[in-house]
């Protein structure tokens, strides 16, 4: 499309993913335009920043005469109607269209395993951002509306030309949501620390560095239909993941198992209250061969611990992103459970 260099548009490109994706597409030496408001972050160096909001079909339009480009890479598309916008306004100037979903599109996501064949959630390509419900320990409303932004993409592009890839917990450098930074801060901290449940309650959290090389190679090779992006199934546990914070921050943490039951009992908000903590059963139970059979490379966790603290440490800030004031137990709540497991182990 352009003398053979592969030019791609980014919709997004300033933070967690986007950026990631960015840096991997320059990596490869391709000619990389992003298209956002320039209020998230700063543009990666060497792309071709185009301001502009992604509702505005005025702006949408202007940036579609900046085309044609090999593939658009959407990071930012929440709203099904505005994915269909977008969409359609870019497909006569751009070979196919990579959407960043998440497995919380799936109907079965958190409670039973998954792969690419299980069903989606219902819900139109032209649905509303107010389109579909939360429920405490099953579908939300963000699961509905990126579903029926893969149905948006599909519209507007055709199937053949439309590659969905729908991360899990995505953890790593520049992490806005503050999961593993949270657990990071508080094993360098040191002392008894309650941990959920088992050492060896197997996870499967991928490094946004890993789906973003595998967004890039998607982008460029013939592929179309779903990839679930997850880490591989039973490599890592939540043992070694606090392990491997602990040696990242040198901190002389000692880590105090509490059962999922006591947890619950004192009303542990899982997965914000404890990070990374959910007793769901498909949480993490997602099949990823799919994707790991096109080239889906996962590096150790122990990595993906150790450059975060490594960001951390040399000034990373997560920002003041809606979700990153919930995470994480109080220092109160920890010592109630603590004298709790305490006042157990005692009468035991």
């Amino acid at each position: 499309m352009h003398d053979g260099l592969m030019r791609v548009l980014v919709l997004g490109g300033t933070a967690f993913v986007g950026r990631a994706v960015v840096e991997a597409a320059l990596a490869c030496g391709w000619q990389v335009t992003t298209f956002n408001r320039g209020q998230t972050g700063e543009d990666v160096p060497r792309v071709e920043p185009v301001r502009g909001d992604r509702h505005d079909p005025r702006a949408v339009a202007g940036l579609a005469t900046n085309g044609p480009w090999d593939a658009v890479i959407d990071t930012s598309g929440y709203v099904p109607r505005n994915v269909l916008d977008v969409a359609s306004t870019l497909a006569p100037q751009a070979g196919r269209y990579v959407f960043v979903s998440t497995v919380s599109a799936y109907e079965g996501w958190p409670t039973e395993p998954l792969t690419e064949a299980s069903a989606v959630l219902p819900c139109p390509p032209d649905a509303g951002p107010d389109y579909g419900i939360d429920t405490e320990d099953g579908p939300t409303k963000y699961g509905y509306q990126k579903a029926g932004c893969e149905a948006a993409a599909v519209k507007a592009f055709g199937t053949s030309r439309v590659v969905v890839l729908r991360p899990g917990v995505v953890l790593g450098p520049r992490e806005y949501v503050g999961r593993l930074p949270w657990w990071l801060r508080r094993v360098a901290r040191g002392g008894s620390v309650i941990a959920p449940g088992t050492p060896d309650r197997t996870i499967q959290p991928v490094d946004v560095r890993d789906v973003a090389d595998f967004v890039v190679s998607s982008s460029s090779r013939d592929l179309n239909g779903a990839y679930n992006l997850t880490g591989p199934a039973r490599r890592d546990t939540f043992g070694g993941l606090l392990a491997a914070c602990a040696d990242a921050t040198g901190g002389n943490a000692e880590f105090v198992w509490t059962a999922d039951e006591v947890l619950v009992a004192h009303g542990v908000r899982q997965w914000s209250e404890m990070p990374l903590w959910r007793t769901a059963q498909g949480v993490w139970a997602v099949d990823s061969a799919r994707a790991a059979s096109e080239g889906l490379h996962c590096r150790p966790l122990a990595e993906t611990v150790r450059d975060t603290w490594a960001w951390m440490q040399s000034g990373g800030d997560l920002g003041d992103h809606e979700r990153n004031g919930e995470i994480g137990l109080s220092a109160d709540h920890e010592r109630e459970l603590l004298s709790a497991v305490a006042r157990v182990r005692h009468y035991s």
